[in-house]
This record gives C-alpha cells, structure tokens and sequence, in this order.
C-alpha cells in the first residue's frame, strides 16, 4: 500500500512525503515465528533435555542463571517503570519515587549476585572485566559516539 502525506511548511511551499507501506498476513507471520522457533523454545521435553545437557556435560549451573536472567530482566522492567512515569507521566522525582528506584536496583543486584554464583565469579571480575572493556573501547578515557557506534571486532 502506498500512503501520500501533505505538508505546509513555514515558507509557504507545500512538501508531499510518499512511503509504501508492507501489509503482513498475521497468519503467515505466525507460522514464519513457527517456524524460527527453536526446539528449547517450543517443547518443553526439548527444553528440559538442553537443560539437563548443559548441568551434565558444561557443569552449568542452570537454575541460577535461568533465575538471574528472569529475575534481573522484570526487576530492570519495574526500576524502567518508575524511571518512564517519571519523565513521561508526571511522577514527581521525590524522595520516595527514589527509594523506589533504589530498591529496585536492590533486586537487580540480588540476582546479580545469582548470576556471579552461577558464573563462579563475583561483583570484583565482573567490574575490572567491564573497566577492561570501556578501557580498550574508549583509550582517551572519554566517551565517543563513533566508537560507540563502531566497534572494534571482538568488542562485545
């Protein structure tokens, strides 16, 4: 479909904008999600075999890092939720709006905690690995949009 826009700009002059516009068949689309699903994602028994090779065979600590990534996901929603009602719906930036925000982070940084156990490590690596990072990213000590943008291969 194609979709024409008209605009009256500050001069005077009439700008026209055309875009085409793709149509999705939803059913296509869910079958198409279907079909690029993989076999963990969509049978439990395929699931519940991947996770057992991965306890047995890589010594993964499965039920830590399932419940850090869970975890640290909704309680990054829920810190987002305030921080969005903030600056987008009025919410005063107050003293209580902030201890919100902090206990929040407090959940973040327990299954933090979980993750580090799961991954035998601890807050100490994961920060000096982060500085070694943003240090290689950034030499100049300083933020750069460009190679923000444009990283170096290996850079993750």
């Amino acid at each position: 479909m194609i979709s024409l826009t008209k605009e009256t700009l500050e001069n005077g002059y009439t700008k026209y904008t055309m875009s085409e516009k793709k149509v999705i068949d939803s059913d296509k689309y869910i079958e198409f999600v279907r079909q690029t699903t993989s076999p963990a994602s969509s049978d439990f028994a395929q699931l519940l075999a991947r996770m057992t090779e991965l306890e047995a065979t890589n010594d993964a600590d499965v039920p830590r890092l399932l419940t850090a990534a869970l975890g640290m996901s909704a309680e990054a929603g829920e810190f987002t939720e305030v921080v969005k009602k903030i600056f987008l719906q009025g919410k005063p930036y107050s003293e209580e709006s902030v201890f919100h925000m902090k206990r929040e982070l407090g959940d973040i940084m327990w299954y933090i905690a979980q993750a580090c156990m799961a991954l035998d490590t601890n807050f100490r690596e994961i920060m000096e690995m982060n500085y070694e990072k943003l240090s290689a990213r950034y030499p100049e000590g300083a933020f750069d949009v460009y190679r923000s943008e444009n990283r170096v291969k290996g850079d993750l």
